[in-house]
C-alpha cells in the first residue's frame, strides 16, 4: 500500500508540473455540494466526499439508482434479491442501520429498520447526481448519520424534454421448480417542463421479473414529481412527491434456511415542501417540511399466512429551519429540526418517539487557498435526553492544484424499533439498549488538476456502546446489546482521469478512468463471549475501477471492475460491461452484468446472482 501511494503522488507531481497553469477542467468543481444549510463548490470540501456525477451514471451497467452506490468508494451496497428489490448499504465498514440517505436532503431513514433505507422511488433518469459523505455528520445532518450520508440530488430541469427507457434481461437459467427461464425488464419515463418561473418533473417506473433462484420474483412501481417556483426575487418554493411499491419473494432473506417460502411488500410514500425567503442578498431563511410513509407487509410462509404474519407501519413527520447569512469572508448557518417517529406494528407494538434539534455552524474563508468550518448540533430525545455532537474541517491549497485537509466529526444512531421491540423465533428486541455514538478524525490530501483529480486519506474512527445482534451458541436466538467498541483505521484513495482530454483527441474519442481504493482495520473491543453478527463482516478491501470510452460520437464501450474482500468471509471480483450505440436521439445498448459468472455471497447463505445479460434502449427528446 505504501508503495501504491508513493507512486500515486510520484505521478500526481509530475503532472501538476505539467499543468500548473491550467484551466480547472475536470467536472467536480462545477458541482455544487448540496447540504442543508451550506451549498459550496466542490473545491471548498474539506471532507471525504465522493461524487457520482451525470456521466458516470449514465455509462454505468445498472437499471436501477440502488445499483450505483455499488460503484461509488468505500460503499458496501450488499443486495437480497435481484434488481435492487431490497439492499442493505453501509460505508467503510459500518452497519446497515449507521448510514443515512437522503433526497435533496430530506431524510429517508425509517425507525422500524434500516433494511428499508433504499426503498426510495426514485429512477435513474430522475438523478442529476450522488454525494457521498464519509464519516459521521450529525453536525451537518443531525442524528442517524453515524459512519456517513448519502445524498441523492435529482436533475433540475433546464428545458422542456422526455426521456425515456426499456429495458429486458435473462441468465438464461431455470427455474427447476416451475421450469421457467429467470428474467427481468423494465420500463422508465421522466418528462420535464421548464419556464423562467417554474420547472416541473414527473418519472414514472416499473420493474418485473421472476428472479434469479427459487421464490425471488419481484416487482417495484415507482412515481416521482417535484416542481421549484420562483415567486419573485425574495421568495420561491419547492415540493416534492414520491411513492414506491416493492413486491419480492424473500427466500433466504432474514432466516435461512426456514424462510424458503417467505415473501415481502413494502410501500414507501414520501413528500416535502421547502419554502425560500431571501430578505435581502447575504440572508437565506428555509423552512421545510417533509412526511414519510412506510408500510411492511411480511409473510414467513406465504401459503401459510396465519403461521406468521408481521405487519408494521411508520409515519415521520419533520419540520425543519434553516438559515444562513453572509458576513464578508465568514458565513453563518443556524437552524432547528423537530422530527416524530411513529410506529404501529403487531409485532413490535406502538411507539412514539421525538426528536429536537439545534445547530449552528460558522464557516470562514481565509483566501481562495484555503477555509475552516466549526460547528455543532445538539439533539433532544423523548426517551435518551440531551447529546451535543461537534464538528470541525480545514483546508488550504499550499499549490495551485495541492490541497491538505483535515477534519474531526461525531455522530449518534438511535436503535431502530426493531432492535428494542423486535420478538421472533431467530430474533429478541432489547428495550435497555442506548445509542451508539462515534468519534472521528481524518487528514488527506487532495490534487485537483485540469483532466486529474485524485485524494488520499487516512481516518480513524471508534464507535462505542456498538448495536450488535450476538448469542452465545448457534442454538440461542440473536438479541442486540450494547457490549462492544469497534476502532477502525481506513485508508482511501480514489481518482478520475480525463485521458481523452490529457492526450488532446478530437471530440470523436472520449476516455475517462475512474480508479479507488479503500483498506479497512477494524478492531473489536469484546468483553464477552458472544458471538457477533455484524461486526465481523466488514470489508477489509475494496478496488473499484471503470473506465469510460466513447468512438466517432456514436459508440459508447464502457466497463466497471470490483475487488472486494470481506473480513471471515471469500473474497470475489465482479465485472461489469455495457456496449452501446448513439443514433440521434436513441441509445441502443447491451449489458453483461457479473461477466465471469462469479459465484458470490453478500449477506448470509444467499448466492447472487450469475452471468447476467440484458438488452435496453433509450430515447432523449427536448422542445421548445
Amino acid at each position: 500500500m505504501k508503495r501504491l501511494l508513493l507512486l500515486t503522488l510520484s505521478t500526481l507531481a509530475l503532472t501538476q508540473a505539467e499543468n500548473v497553469h491550467a484551466q480547472q477542467t475536470n467536472g467536480l468543481d462545477s458541482i455544487v455540494i448540496r447540504e442543508n444549510r451550506f451549498q459550496h463548490s466542490f473545491r471548498e470540501q474539506n471532507r471525504n466526499i465522493s461524487i457520482l456525477d451525470s456521466k458516470q451514471i449514465n455509462a454505468l451497467p445498472v437499471k436501477t439508482t440502488t445499483e450505483l452506490l455499488s460503484y461509488v468508494a468505500g460503499v458496501d451496497l450488499r443486495q437480497r434479491g435481484p434488481w435492487s428489490a431490497q439492499a442493505d448499504v453501509s460505508i467503510d465498514g459500518s452497519t446497515f442501520d449507521q448510514v443515512l440517505v437522503l433526497i435533496n436532503g430530506v431524510k429517508m431513514s425509517d425507525p422500524q429498520t434500516g433494511h428499508h433505507l433504499m426503498n426510495i422511488p426514485l429512477p435513474i433518469s430522475a438523478i442529476d447526481h450522488i454525494e457521498v459523505l464519509r464519516g459521521p455528520a450529525a453536525r451537518i445532518y443531525g442524528v442517524n448519520a453515524l459512519a456517513g450520508a448519502i445524498n441523492i440530488i435529482t436533475r433540475r430541469p433546464q428545458q422542456n424534454e422526455v426521456m425515456a427507457q426499456v429495458y429486458s434481461g435473462s441468465s438464461f437459467k431455470t427455474d427447476t421448480a416451475s421450469g421457467d427461464t429467470y428474467l427481468g425488464w423494465g420500463v422508465n419515463a421522466t418528462a420535464s417542463l421548464a419556464t423562467k418561473k417554474h420547472t416541473h418533473m414527473l418519472s414514472i417506473a416499473h420493474d418485473e421479473g421472476n428472479g434469479y433462484r427459487y421464490n425471488t420474483g419481484f416487482s417495484a412501481y415507482r412515481l416521482f414529481y417535484q416542481n421549484a417556483i420562483t415567486i419573485n426575487a425574495k421568495n420561491s418554493i419547492e415540493a416534492t412527491g414520491g411513492y414506491i411499491t416493492n413486491r419480492f419473494g424473500a427466500n433466504g432473506f432474514y432466516a435461512a434456511p426456514a424462510d424458503k417460502e417467505s415473501k415481502e411488500t413494502v410501500q414507501t410514500a414520501l413528500a416535502s415542501v421547502l419554502y425560500t425567503y431571501k430578505p435581502k442578498s447575504n440572508i437565506t431563511i428555509r423552512p421545510r417540511v417533509s412526511y414519510r410513509y412506510n408500510n411492511d407487509d411480511y409473510i414467513f410462509i406465504r401459503q401459510k399466512p396465519a403461521v406468521y404474519h408481521n405487519i408494521h407501519e411508520t409515519n415521520v413527520l419533520t419540520s425543519e429551519l434553516q438559515s444562513t447569512i453572509e458576513l464578508g469572508k465568514g458565513t453563518i448557518g443556524a437552524g432547528a429540526e423537530y422530527r416524530s417517529e411513529e410506529i404501529n406494528s403487531n409485532n413490535l407494538g406502538k411507539w412514539n418517539r421525538e426528536n429536537l434539534g439545534i445547530y449552528g455552524e460558522y464557516r470562514y474563508r481565509f483566501s481562495a487557498k484555503g477555509n475552516a468550518g466549526i460547528g455543532a448540533f445538539a439533539n433532544y430525545n423523548s426517551v435518551y435526553g440531551w447529546q451535543v455532537f461537534p464538528g470541525i474541517d480545514a483546508g488550504y491549497y499550499f499549490l495551485p492544484s495541492w490541497k491538505v485537509f483535515v477534519n474531526a466529526s461525531t455522530g449518534q444512531r438511535l436503535p431502530t424499533y426493531t432492535d428494542l421491540y423486535y420478538k421472533g423465533p431467530s430474533n429478541i428486541g432489547n428495550d435497555k439498549l442506548s445509542p451508539e455514538k462515534a468519534g472521528y478524525t481524518e487528514g488527506g490530501l487532495q490534487y485537483n488538476g485540469s483532466h486529474l483529480f485524485a485524494q488520499a486519506s487516512y481516518f480513524y474512527r471508534n464507535i462505542s456502546e456498538f448495536i450488535d445482534w450476538v448469542r452465545l451458541d448457534n442454538t440461542d436466538p440473536w438479541q442486540p446489546r450494547n457490549f462492544q467498541s469497534i476502532n477502525t483505521s481506513g485508508i482511501t484513495f480514489q481518482s478520475r482521469y480525463q485521458l481523452s482530454e490529457h492526450m488532446g483527441l478530437s471530440d470523436n474519442y472520449k476516455f475517462g478512468l475512474n480508479v479507488s481504493y479503500t483498506y479497512l482495520h477494524p478492531q473489536i473491543e469484546n468483553t464477552g463471549t458472544e458471538i457477533s453478527k455484524y461486526a465481523i463482516e466488514a470489508l477489509k478491501h475494496q478496488f473499484i475501477a471503470s473506465v469510460q470510452s466513447t468512438f466517432f460520437n456514436k459508440l459508447q464501450v464502457n466497463a466497471a471492475t470490483r475487488y472486494q474482500y470481506r473480513i471471515n468471509a471469500n473474497d470475489y471480483t465482479l465485472v461489469d460491461l455495457r456496449v452501446g450505440y448513439q443514433l440521434k436521439k436513441l441509445n441502443i445498448y447491451a449489458d453483461v452484468n457479473n461477466l465471469l459468472d462469479q459465484q458470490y455471497k453478500e449477506i448470509g447463505i444467499m448466492p447472487l446472482p450469475g452471468r447476467w445479460y440484458t438488452l435496453g434502449l433509450r430515447m432523449n427528446t427536448s422542445w421548445k
